[in-house]
């Protein structure tokens, strides 16, 4: 049994693969903004064996206060952490032209800088051989198709990716492990909104439980490195 935490769980992948993890046993803290969604997650378990396994917490990882909220939540309901899995994130579809410096501001703080504190927060309480798994996008891979309107959330994800090259040599000497998936597309609302009428032919589900799957091994494979996981284009 592992002990995970999950951010953006509240809904589509992060909600599906937070429901594979604890069916298989692991320990689950999901985390949201939205504690009214995130509450959902809780719902869609219950009268389940594994419901017990799941714990939710409103904390907005941008502006929460990790001291008073996050950390005494870790220490009480998991102690060590084997695996963090960086999935909230936002998007925002406009043209170049019409997109402000607040505008990629607000990108890089939802795709970049909440990821960085929470890391930083968690470090603590990750294990040897440990695996933090930052949820990336084809948007942000270097060489990948790119699409008109979402310059600001490609640029904010594409330093996501550089992150994680960068700490997997800073936690080398602490054994930890960390990795980047690079979506394509899921039919998830994020989707919708970046690509309103396409359909994908990966599900929220069939992603959510990839991720679940890599967070528990894909350590043992690969670290550092950004990992393209699409099928179509977008």
């Amino acid at each position: 049994m592992a002990n995970i935490v999950i951010t953006g769980a509240s809904n589509g992948i992060g909600f599906e693969a937070a429901l594979a993890l604890a069916e298989q046993g692991n320990k689950v803290l999901a985390i949201a903004r939205t504690g009214e969604r995130l509450a959902g997650l809780q719902s869609a378990t219950s009268g389940k064996a594994y419901a017990s396994n799941i714990h939710i917490l409103p904390f907005d990882i941008i502006n929460g206060d990790y001291k008073r909220i996050l950390t005494p939540m870790v220490n009480k309901k998991l102690g060590k952490v084997h695996a963090l899995i960086n999935n909230a994130g936002a998007l925002l579809n406009k043209p170049f032209v019409e997109t402000s410096a607040a505008d990629f501001l607000s990108m890089t703080e939802s795709n970049l800088l909440g990821h960085v504190q929470i890391i930083q927060q968690l470090l603590p309480y990750l294990t040897t051989n440990s695996h933090i798994v930052n949820i990336g996008s084809m948007g942000g891979f270097q060489g990948s198709v790119k699409f008109p309107g979402l310059a600001a959330y490609s640029a904010s994800k594409a330093a996501l990716h550089v992150l994680t090259e960068c700490l997997a040599l800073e936690f080398t000497d602490m054994n930890i492990k960390i990795n980047c998936l690079a979506l394509g597309s899921a039919q998830t609302e994020m989707l919708e909104k970046a690509f309103p009428g396409y359909k994908s032919p990966v599900t929220a589900a069939e992603m959510g439980k990839y991720v679940a799957h890599f967070a528990l091994t894909g350590h043992q494979f690969f670290n550092g490195k950004i990992l393209p996981v699409a099928v179509t284009t977008p």
